[in-house]
């Protein structure tokens, strides 16, 4: 199985996450987004094959989240393509679908 991670090397989440997908024998992707930021096309993609808004992938807990706090799901996706520190990780997608890990184990879902 392939899988593509949105992956953020010094979070521990986005590891356990990633240790997920290689214990599980898949062919994973690492795509490092704070250095390969996804566009804002992409992340509009990965969140309705997620079946979740942009505000429920954003990384509400940076303080360049705030001023974001009554925007619509376009004003986000913007941000998040400017400012990729403000995209919840990690992301994760397989052919079964996608996922936001947190907690890490709902990777699972989709292996």
């Amino acid at each position: 199985m392939k899988a593509t991670i949105y992956h953020n090397p010094r979070c521990s989440k986005s590891r356990e996450g990633l240790a997920i997908l290689q214990d599980a024998g898949a062919e994973v992707e690492i795509v490092e987004y704070l250095k390969n930021p996804p566009s804002r096309a992409k992340l509009a993609e990965l969140y309705a094959r997620a079946g979740m808004t942009p505000r429920a992938g954003l990384r509400v807990a940076e303080d360049a989240a705030r001023p974001l706090k009554s925007a619509d799901a376009d004003t986000i996706l913007e941000a998040m393509a400017v400012d990729p520190l403000l995209i919840e990780r990690p992301l994760v997608e397989t052919e079964k679908g996608v996922c936001l890990g947190r907690p890490p184990e709902k990777v699972r879902e989709i292996l």
